[in-house]
């Protein structure tokens, strides 16, 4: 007889109950998480199952999981199926046939093979099959089958979520493959992260840092951290603000073309960028645009502006959303969902902020904005969470499927951007817009891990910007 459990309750089988030949199946298919979470609870870091040079080299054709992974399916198969809860397993012989991958298909099968009365022991005979019917694991296992019957309810397993902000780093410095490095003026990095997150990039090629400021100071830095300059173009000046003022000299005299801010304060490198007569200003209004990965959220999400412009006007916010809207393109979204903020998502006379998103909204009908499509006022929940938006009655394309969120002003807007990376765990980037060129604008309290990921943005848009300028 072939046993099989119910949905809402576990049930064990008694020695009694149980026949030579019954048998009982589980299937399960492995999942990349499945991968982490089992090498995170064992502490097992096989580098045949971390290092690609391993997983591709013949031996595997895959990523592939622990041996015990399989086992531990034979295990919960005995525990919660046949003979179910209550039994002990006293011992396993195994031996694996073949490596799973990742999207394999296993079903697990266990079948009684032996019993004894005098102790109530079972020998069981197991095997695991992948999709392709082949053997996996094959073995045995003897167990104590349960005297007494037990039916309990099955409890609800929690969810649960891996933020590795290492792999989704990797999957964005992906998206640059290919490009040619870009020349990059690194505005004093004259700290460990700040110069750590410019060699890291070089060394990810994604751009040729062009170090700017006091030589002295930034080669102290290298020397105490044991980072090696030798590749490295160096240009020298006195201090910070001599630096910034360098490095916009450098862009516009064509010999970069992108900037990243170092070890000095925004404002101070903003002033030569914004400078009307030396600056790097275009028609359009400057803005900054936080690139997020969130763990918990299915897309990349921008929110913007929450760096440059602190209390924009309707005018600021048309050009701000169209910044994040040409962005959003270049990383390929090409129509992107735009939630205009405010604490409420019901126009009001009394927040200013709603009647900018009505108006924003028009405006966007009317082809003041283009490339994206708009909605607002949003509330944050009901922007990303289409739960939340259906609970409140809300239809829109926008509502819970944002791509990009537009804050009312830039304290809200901070405030959201670190609250993602730092309690969400989300990998954060930031990008200056509207500048002839990209310029990455981190904190300086960013990691080195935070400024490539920002590296990765100003290589796309410099991308996009030589293809622009080609003749047609």
């Amino acid at each position: 007889m072939h046993f099989e459990t119910p949905l809402e309750y576990l049930e064990s089988r008694t020695y009694d109950e149980i026949s030579i030949g019954d048998s009982s199946s589980l299937i399960r298919t492995l999942r990349p998480e499945d991968v982490k979470l089992f090498a995170l609870m064992s502490g097992d870091m096989n580098p045949a199952l971390a290092r690609a040079e391993f997983r591709h080299s013949g031996l595997f054709r895959d990523f592939i999981a622990h041996g015990m992974w399989s086992a531990s399916l034979l295990s919960t198969t005995i525990g919660t199926q046949f003979p179910g809860p209550g039994t002990i397993l006293i011992e396993s012989t195994l031996r694996f046939a073949r490596p799973v991958t990742i999207g394999d298909t296993v079903t697990v099968t266990v079948t009684v093979q032996q019993k004894f009365d005098h102790n109530h022991h079972i020998i069981l005979g197991c095997a695991c099959f992948n999709q392709d019917n082949m053997l996996v694991v094959s073995g045995s296992a003897e167990v104590l089958a349960p005297a007494e019957k037990i039916r309990t309810k099955r409890v609800a397993m929690p969810e649960i979520t891996i933020s590795d902000k290492y792999a989704r780093l990797q999957a964005l410095v992906q998206r640059a493959a290919g490009l040619a490095a870009i020349d990059m003026a690194v505005v004093h990095p004259c700290d460990r992260e700040s110069l750590k997150g410019a060699l890291l990039a070089a060394e990810a090629g994604l751009i040729e840092p062009i170090l700017v400021g006091p030589e002295q100071k930034i080669r102290a830095v290298a020397e105490e951290n044991g980072f090696d300059l030798a590749q490295h173009r160096i240009v020298n000046v006195k201090h910070s603000h001599d630096a910034a003022a360098m490095a916009v000299t450098l862009i516009r005299s064509g010999d970069a073309e992108a900037l990243m801010k170092g070890s000095l304060h925004t404002d101070e490198l903003m002033a030569e960028v914004i400078s009307r007569s030396a600056g790097l200003r275009t028609e359009r209004r400057i803005s900054h645009v936080f690139l997020m990965d969130v763990p918990t959220y299915p897309r990349p999400i921008m929110i913007t502006d929450a760096a440059i412009n602190i209390a924009p006007t309707l005018q600021d916010k048309v050009d701000i959303i169209q910044n994040a809207i040409e962005l959003a393109h270049i990383i390929g979204t090409p129509e992107p969902k735009v939630a205009i903020l405010s604490a409420v998502e019901t126009v009001s006379p009394k927040i200013q902020s709603t009647l900018d998103a009505a108006a924003l909204c028009k405006m966007a009908d009317r082809g003041q904005i283009r490339g994206g499509v708009l909605d607002g006022p949003l509330a944050f929940d009901n922007a990303i969470s289409l739960v939340a938006a259906k609970t409140k009655g809300i239809t829109s394309a926008v509502a819970g499927r944002a791509d990009i969120l537009v804050v009312p002003d830039l304290e809200s807007g901070n405030m959201i951007a670190k609250q993602l990376e730092y309690l969400a765990n989300a990998l954060s980037s930031g990008i200056v817009l509207g500048a002839r060129v990209p310029i990455v604008l981190t904190s300086r309290a960013d990691t080195a891990e935070t400024r490539i990921a920002s590296c990765v943005i100003a290589s796309l848009i410099a991308h996009a910007n030589r293809e622009r300028q080609k003749p047609a």
